[in-house]
């Protein structure tokens, strides 16, 4: 009997069979764990997700574009209000905004993972429900190289790097169409009608800088800062960028009249669909480049009040 134990093997015993099933395990733990993608948000938290999501809500345009971008258009089951390009989004739900996203809508959803940027109200209570969020941020260009790596890693596609690249080099062959007369030009980009300014840190500026022109703003304000109106009549800029929804409102600033943009006709407004593009930083930032190139030419302005 004893004979037949060792004969027989470990796996004949139950306690070689207890062992074997470890094994097992064990194999299937590290197997898991090889498939499993890890992505460290802005938060600086790691998010583990078992395999690459297929079932993806994005709470920001320039995150839904990149997603797309990125070729994982078809794994959206969900977007902000804003995003509406490209078209396929536009009949997805529609979930909110930064203020009032629906939880309950996501969560019937139910997503593998969630993007979103970490200024979100919705990150908190989305994670309190056991749900995946990963907060990305972009504000520069450096962040949307960062961000379109870590999408990358999160969705496990590797078209990342190559999507920036294709994007730097547009970026360039837009900015190397205009004229060399034109560089050296001030410019006044507004965001938002605070006024709110894009400065010379932030992607909007960093493409201004890339076209050769002067940011009004300097970037030691922060990427967006909120300004003191006088402070563009005193910087007199030669072009004003601003959306034809906020563009009313210069008017009615003291001083305005005075500024060279203003009384030679060289404001800049954009329609709506413009000022998208214009706003987002992902993959159209080549088309802001030409919006800009356009704008500097004299091909897209108009007059402030």
């Amino acid at each position: 009997r004893a004979r037949d134990t060792q004969v027989g093997g470990v796996c004949g015993h139950p306690k070689g069979r207890h062992m074997k099933a470890l094994w097992l395990l064990m194999l299937w733990l590290i197997t898991l764990q090889a498939s499993a993608l890890q992505v460290t948000d802005d938060r600086g938290k790691v998010v583990t997700l078992a395999q690459p999501p297929q079932r993806v809500i994005t709470l920001l345009p320039s995150l839904t574009e990149a997603v797309c971008e990125l070729g994982a258009c078809a794994r959206l089951v969900g977007v902000d209000n804003y995003s509406n390009w490209p078209n396929q989004v536009r009949s997805l739900p529609h979930l909110g905004g930064l203020e009032d996203v629906s939880i309950e809508m996501i969560f019937a959803l139910r997503p593998d993972v969630v993007l979103l940027p970490a200024s979100s109200r919705a990150l908190t209570r989305l994670e309190g429900l056991g749900v995946k969020v990963i907060a990305l941020d972009t504000k520069t260009l450096e962040d949307v190289q960062r961000v379109l790596g870590k999408l990358g890693q999160a969705l496990g596609v590797s078209d990342s790097a190559r999507l920036w690249e294709r994007l730097n080099t547009n970026i360039d062959a837009a900015a190397a169409a205009l004229p060399a007369r034109l560089r050296n030009t001030t410019v006044y980009f507004e965001v938002n009608s605070g006024p709110y300014a894009a400065s010379e840190s932030s992607f909007i500026g960093e493409l201004l800088t890339r076209l050769g022109v002067t940011n009004i703003v300097p970037g030691a304000l922060g990427p967006f800062p909120r300004l003191n109106p006088e402070m563009v009549v005193r910087a007199d800029p030669q072009v004003i960028m601003v959306s034809d929804r906020n563009a009313q409102a210069l008017k009615n600033r003291p001083g305005w009249d005075r500024i060279r943009a203003v009384r030679n006709g060289r404001v800049c407004m954009f329609t709506a669909d413009q000022a998208d593009v214009l706003a987002r930083p992902g993959p159209r930032m080549a088309e802001s480049v030409q919006l800009m190139v356009e704008c500097l030419q004299g091909r897209l302005k108009g007059r402030a009040g």
